[in-house]
């Protein structure tokens, strides 16, 4: 078998290892809750008459609409399968680039194949919820794939193409690209070579070329576009629901050992990044540098735009979220900072970064690795789980050019995405979907007409009302994960509000059925320890009850 075969082999082995064990994905069970039933009314309009999350879109900007509908159209798969095959192809292009990047870096095809195995183990970032490696098929999941991917290509002087694959990105997910963005422009700037600096628009031009695209689409979205507010400012009411809602926006709800842990690992990322910076091309410099530093900046300048000055673009733009790139670029640097340390022997200074770079993963502070507490039998048995698995990695580091060295090679690949669930216990989400709430979509799907209006008023915090919304293809009248769209519409925040209040009721506390008929509500679901003995329901199963509300 040729080399390339193999490298493309091991790709898609690292892509399906991820997304069938770990880090995993999911469906319908974060951002997914919105789009579907976005995209299923823009499909047809006959659907969510009701319902304000799909009759208040914001898609606008972006192709993700465009393209999963016109990909539904040309297979005649659901949503789902459409979503969850272009998932597929964009992790698959993360893990090309890693490996892009790792190479530039002078690393062997087997160890380039392991840094892009280690960094594709993902990483929650906490404070602005927000992940290296996204669960779910969201243009946010989509688009950084597509910008490691064009660094990867930038790191190997492919300048032309990686600004085409950036344009891509920006099509999905504008705000994603920003920091990319900002970084390529100072290093058009700063382009040595002469030859190159005369080329410099046409380097442009894929990326004005998506905007451009971008702005024409949004001008002839399908359906209803919702407008948002991008230079107002934030009333004290939509303050207070943004930070009940959405408060991963707010640097000052943070929980300040996160903060300090992006700082650290900051400050890894910069001593990596002078280990490895004479062996790498000078525009990969550019973003191996530039990438964390404007991540960490963004910190600040997230809370002084949007907690001192309220300016409202700011939970839509959501800056703060490219702390990402912190954590990012040292499990990159600092993953080929340890293996060629290994290979050179360093023993120290290898065991030294790539316990770093796999504590990310393992979902655990830095600090617990340098000073662990032993009295706690989780951070314990984390701890060494992490010494294990970069233990591999030097061992496969050190045995690259050995006979038999393809079985050490393999065990990184593949162990830690096993060992970290079962031995870690690291589990990324909720098992969420159950038999008996696809019993409940389907029956409201097939018997209720269209146009019902269901409620959960027992549901408080819970996810399923949102997979029931998408699953049976009807309203919701108000869902707590729906709120989440308060950082972008704010006639929305002030709808959801008046309808959470008014549709929610206190566990335990009889069910009025006269009260949910005036909301404009058609059905009621409850589990049955709330169900009511003296009405009979519609529909009813081991789990759920819905009755009927007479208008």
């Amino acid at each position: 078998m040729s080399q390339r075969f193999l490298t493309l082999a091991a790709f898609a082995l690292i892509t399906l290892l991820g997304y069938f064990q770990f880090p995993g994905h999911t469906y319908l069970q974060s951002d997914t809750q919105i789009y579907i039933p976005i995209l299923e009314r823009l499909r047809d309009p006959g659907l969510y008459k009701a319902d304000p999350v799909a009759l208040r879109p914001h898609v606008s900007y972006t192709i993700y609409d465009e393209v999963s509908l016109a990909l539904r159209r040309l297979t005649g798969l659901d949503f789902e399968w459409v979503l969850a095959a272009q998932q597929l192809v964009f992790r698959f292009l993360g893990v090309w680039g890693v490996y892009l990047i790792a190479t530039a870096m002078g690393l062997q095809t087997r160890m380039a194949v392991v840094v892009a195995s280690i960094v594709h183990l993902g990483a929650s970032i906490h404070g602005p919820a927000v992940l290296t490696v996204e669960y779910e098929p969201v243009p946010r999941g989509f688009a950084i794939p597509l910008i490691i991917l064009a660094i990867g290509l930038l790191a190997h002087n492919r300048t032309l193409p990686a600004a085409a694959v950036a344009g891509l990105a920006i099509l999905f997910h504008p705000p994603t690209v920003v920091p990319f963005l900002a970084v390529y422009g100072i290093m058009l700037l700063w382009l040595p070579d002469p030859g190159e600096r005369k080329r410099r628009w046409q380097y442009l031009l894929p990326i004005l070329g998506a905007a451009a695209l971008l702005f024409v689409f949004s001008k002839l979205q399908a359906g209803i576009s919702e407008k948002q507010d991008l230079f107002g400012r934030i009333d004290p009411e939509l303050e207070r629901l943004q930070r009940l809602r959405g408060a991963y926006n707010w640097v000052s709800l943070w929980a300040i050992e996160w903060i300090w842990q992006y700082v650290f690992l900051w400050v890894a990322g910069v001593i990596a990044f002078l280990r490895m910076r004479r062996w790498m091309p000078e525009k990969l410099q550019f973003f191996v540098a530039g990438l964390p530093a404007y991540g960490l900046l963004m910190i600040p300048v997230s809370y002084l735009t949007l907690e001192g000055m309220k300016w409202s673009f700011i939970p839509q733009f959501q800056p703060a979220r490219a702390v990402l790139f912190v954590v990012l670029m040292i499990m990159i640097t600092g993953s080929a900072a340890g293996l060629r340390a290994a290979q050179s022997r360093r023993w120290l200074e290898a065991v030294f970064w790539l316990v770093i770079v796999f504590a990310i993963p393992v979902n655990i502070r830095v600090l617990p690795i340098l000073f662990p507490n032993l009295t706690d039998p989780v951070i314990v048995r984390r701890v060494l789980l992490t010494l294990g698995l970069a233990g591999i990695a030097v061992l496969a580091a050190v045995m690259e050019k050995r006979r038999g060295a393809w079985v050490a090679w393999a065990a990184c690949l593949i162990l830690p995405c096993f060992l970290i669930p079962s031995v870690g216990g690291i589990q990324n989400f909720p098992k969420l979907h159950h038999s008996e709430l696809d019993e409940l979509a389907a029956w409201a799907r097939q018997n209720t007409p269209q146009d019902a209006v269901f409620l959960f008023p027992f549901a408080e915090r819970s996810l399923h009302p949102g997979v029931f919304r998408a699953r049976s293809l009807r309203a919701v009248y108000v869902d707590w994960k729906s709120g989440g769209q308060v950082n972008l519409l704010k006639d929305f925040a002030d709808e959801w509000w008046q309808r959470w209040q008014a549709g929610m009721a206190q566990a335990g506390s009889k069910l009025d059925l006269a009260s949910y008929a005036r909301l404009g509500v058609d059905f009621i679901v409850v589990e049955r320890k709330d169900a009511t003995p003296e009405t009979q329901p519609v529909f009813a199963n081991s789990r759920y009850a819905v009755y009927q509300v007479r208008r």
